[in-house]
């Protein structure tokens, strides 16, 4: 099988997405994967870093998520699979928004969240072709979906 996109969306406080990463690296498969801007202060000031400074916060968070969206719905749309991450310590509206993004373009899904967070995700969760506890079966679905082995 010829090389798979992967984008890696959600929660950017713990290494899962460096988890998923070595997993697929030792089993030598033809991954790339992309991610959205993990450093906070990037992704919260690139609009004004770039655009200019405002003077209300609202309209500097609101040009940087425009500028944020341009690379995010980019990634998103050139990707084969889409796997989104919820952790438990915030609230990540921003990966349940890139999910039903990617689950209206079509994109098959994978959804990684612990076990807790089964009510709050249910409508994500029926979004989506899999459902993961760890990176561990992140990394299992992507090999065989790369090999079909288990």
């Amino acid at each position: 099988m010829a090389e798979l996109e992967v984008y890696l969306s959600g929660e950017i406080h713990t290494d899962w997405r460096r988890e998923i990463e070595d997993a697929v690296t030792a089993a030598a498969l033809h991954i790339a994967f992309t991610a959205p801007v993990t450093v906070h202060e990037n992704s919260d000031d690139c609009g004004v870093a770039i655009l200019g400074a405002e003077e209300n916060k609202f309209w500097a968070d609101h040009k940087g998520a425009k500028v944020n969206a341009i690379r995010t719905r980019t990634l998103i749309e050139r990707a084969d699979v889409v796997v989104v991450r919820f952790g438990d310590k915030y609230k990540q509206w921003n990966a349940a928004f890139d999910a039903g993004y990617a689950a209206a373009l079509g994109k098959p899904l994978i959804v990684q969240h612990d076990p807790s967070l089964t009510h709050p995700l249910k409508e994500v969760d029926g979004a989506a072709l899999a459902v993961a506890e760890t990176p561990a079966q992140v990394a299992a679905i992507l090999r065989y979906v790369m090999t079909g082995e288990l």
